[in-house]
């Protein structure tokens, strides 16, 4: 049977809750690895290989880049795809792979070139930050026009762009 390898960094849940509700559309049995529990790969029997990134201040996660530049041979010879979730995106100027910043800055790090990309919007979860990042994501919503009202936890992630991402990486 064939299979799909989802690697994926998430630091409050969103991009885990993206990818499972990827999951049932991606018409194949999925194995799941967190990139900040993975020092290597093995990219033999898997078919297909799907990244999901968050960001967090500004940053991947820090063994992501390194460890797609270690395996960035294997990897091209596997249909794959990675997308990036991240709160600017909740911006339509900033929400596809040609315009967002951090997908920008991916290409620039990175020496593997996925055959598809995406870019999620986000959640805004202050029940979830400790006083410090609160403090800080206040700060940077501030000076982008966001929320700083921490009594509520926003979700900006557009559910039908997330569907349409899947069904196209499925179809690969």
């Amino acid at each position: 049977m064939s299979k799909t390898l989802i690697l994926y960094s998430s630091r409050d849940g969103q991009t885990l809750k993206i990818l499972r509700h990827m999951e049932p559309l991606l018409q194949q049995e999925c194995e799941w690895l967190d990139v900040k529990q993975t020092k290597q790969l093995d990219l033999d029997g898997y078919s297909k290989v799907l990244v999901g990134a968050s960001i967090r201040y500004g940053n991947f996660e820090s063994n992501l880049i390194p460890l797609l530049n270690q395996h960035k041979e294997a990897l091209q010879h596997k249909p794959n795809a990675m997308f990036v979730v991240c709160l600017t995106a909740r911006k339509p100027e900033k929400a596809s792979p040609a315009t967002n910043a951090y997908m920008k800055k991916f290409d620039r790090l990175c020496q593997w070139h996925p055959k598809m990309k995406g870019v999620f919007a986000g959640a805004l979860q202050y029940s979830k930050y400790n006083w410090w990042q609160t403090l800080i994501i206040q700060l940077i919503m501030k000076m982008t026009g966001g929320s700083t009202d921490k009594s509520k936890d926003l979700e900006f992630t557009d559910w039908d762009k997330v569907e349409a991402f899947a069904k196209e990486f499925a179809s690969l």
